[in-house]
């Protein structure tokens, strides 16, 4: 078994639950309680907003919020190889959209963004007016996920009794919290410091208002699962705030994924990696996917799908790096990997384990066995490993990029808001060596496909554009409307005020 995101006991989920709290629109202090000051005691608040910028970590692991929002898709697959990688079916129930609300990952998800929730209020009780906008922005940034995913949110009072159950709000009502909050901080956050995306900025806070207006029409659906009305003001929104971004793309759009990418002038928001381990799990990213017998070795597990990879065009630079210092360090290109594998320099062909000829195919079933089982599947890599420190490599992890901001508002306009296209489709074209997608609303969904592969947002644009729960390769038929949320988890509905999701 491969599996290196630690999952909280199963008790703590509703420990969270209980646990959480949330200012109320006018920011009064949470709960009614001050920490440290009934037994007289100082509040580090700089240590308490560390934690929070921390819990972005979390996401850097191959399980949780990224599997929630990859592998339910068509474009990751974890599939079993032999006795490998079942872990009691946990990926094959993600791919083929047939968990319950006892998934380990769902329930780990759930956990974990709630928990930096909290850890998010204890910075706004306690910290400087610097210190709460940051807290705002990241509990913001947590609720969007908690929003995204589960619909409902739960949250304290301020003044109300810890001995009681947090309340819960609809998916309507945590949308327009976040939407409040972020409004009312964007002008109180500091300017994005080039080469350090890893603080909460204006332009952070800016692609995320442009992201929640821009599926403010799913989250405020009767039906999760759609139909969805975009409302043209919400579209014009969208429009505004990324034209309030202050930002340019990257020449190369693997600068973005590269060791030192914090100079990329694109990543408008990030999780800061040191190499030498003070970081998070960035190295999943390289080693979830790559053969044991690799240059990084890796765990022989996630690949990708063929029906997704046959999406690009084989020479989009999107998913071949072969620069030569990538080949002498590694001996493959960075991106989709296909064929034949090789040691570092690229000359000599590897083998699996059994002595046969390293060839990953396209071809590949949720379960695989015999010749194939370290074979079957088209491996990817985001992220160009650090040859200094596979490791603790510095890679940062990015949550947003300019690329994504001018892809919402080519969409938004398409979609009926005021604004005006100009080049941005020619312009995100420049850099994969391929002619720009059509402005329409399929040709803006075929390259979200191609420029955000594995980055987090393909569950997100599936289900906008009405095609999550579509037949697809390796799920042939279409899953029931539940499937458009996951399930409140279990132990959570300890909570009285918390619903389970229908259908589950």
């Amino acid at each position: 078994m491969k599996r290196n995101n630690i999952i909280k006991s199963i008790l703590f989920a509703s420990t969270i639950v209980l646990g959480v709290s949330c200012t109320n629109l006018d920011e009064e202090v949470l709960d009614g309680v001050v920490i440290g000051n009934s037994a007289g005691g100082t509040v580090n608040s700089a240590s308490l907003l560390t934690k929070a910028y921390e819990g972005l970590r979390e996401f850097q692991g191959q399980g949780q919020m990224f599997a929630l929002d990859e592998m339910s898709t068509d474009a990751l697959v974890g599939p079993t190889r032999g006795g490998d990688w079942d872990d009691n079916a946990t990926w094959r129930q993600i791919h083929t959209h047939t968990w319950a609300p006892d998934h380990n990952e769902v329930r780990g998800a759930w956990n974990s963004l709630l928990s930096n929730v909290y850890n998010c209020n204890l910075v706004v009780e306690n910290g400087t007016a610097s210190e709460v906008a940051q807290a705002r922005f990241l509990r913001a940034f947590y609720y969007y996920n908690v929003v995204d995913l589960f619909g409902q949110a739960p949250y304290r009072e301020a003044g109300s009794s810890l001995e009681t159950d947090p309340k819960v709000w609809t998916r309507q009502e945590a949308t327009a919290f976040v939407i409040t909050e972020l409004e009312a901080i964007v002008g109180s956050l500091p300017a994005r410091v080039a080469g350090d995306a890893s603080i909460a900025n204006k332009d952070a806070a800016n692609f995320l208002l442009a992201k929640i207006y821009l599926n403010k029409g799913v989250f405020n659906a009767a039906n999760p699962a759609g139909p969805y009305v975009f409302d043209a003001a919400d579209m014009t929104k969208v429009i505004t705030y990324v034209n309030a971004i202050s930002s340019s793309l990257a020449t190369d759009y693997w600068d973005n994924f590269k060791p030192a990418n914090n100079t990329s002038p694109e990543i408008l928001f990030s999780s800061k990696n040191l190499r030498g381990g003070q970081g998070g799990n960035i190295q999943s990213r390289w080693r979830m996917g790559m053969h044991y017998n690799q240059t990084p070795d890796g765990w022989n597990g996630f690949a990708t799908v063929a029906e997704y990879y046959n999406k690009f065009d084989p020479t989009d630079k999107r998913i071949l790096n072969a620069d030569p210092a990538i080949i002498a360090a590694f001996g493959n290109p960075v991106g989709f990997q296909k064929g034949q594998m090789f040691k570092p320099g690229g000359v000599t062909p590897l083998q699996d384990r059994n002595g046969h000829p390293l060839v990953f195919t396209a071809a590949l079933t949720l379960i695989t066995s015999g010749a194939t089982l370290e074979t079957a599947g088209i491996r990817g890599q985001k992220y160009v490993p650090d040859a200094a420190n596979l490791g603790t490599p510095e890679n940062d992890y990015e949550f947003m990029r300019y690329s994504d901001a001018l892809l919402m508002k080519a969409e938004a306009i398409a979609r009926g808001g005021a604004g005006t296209l100009g080049t941005i489709m020619a312009d995100i074209a420049v850099r994969t060596g391929k002619a720009a997608s059509p402005s329409t609303l399929d040709g803006i969904y075929a390259e979200r496909t191609k420029e955000l592969w594995w980055e987090g947002w393909r569950r997100n644009d599936m289900i906008r554009f009405g095609k999550f729960l579509a037949a697809r390769e390796l799920k042939p038929y279409v899953s029931a409307d539940r499937y458009a949320l996951y399930p409140i988890p279990a132990d959570a509905l300890f909570n009285a005020n918390l619903k389970q999701n229908p259908g589950y």
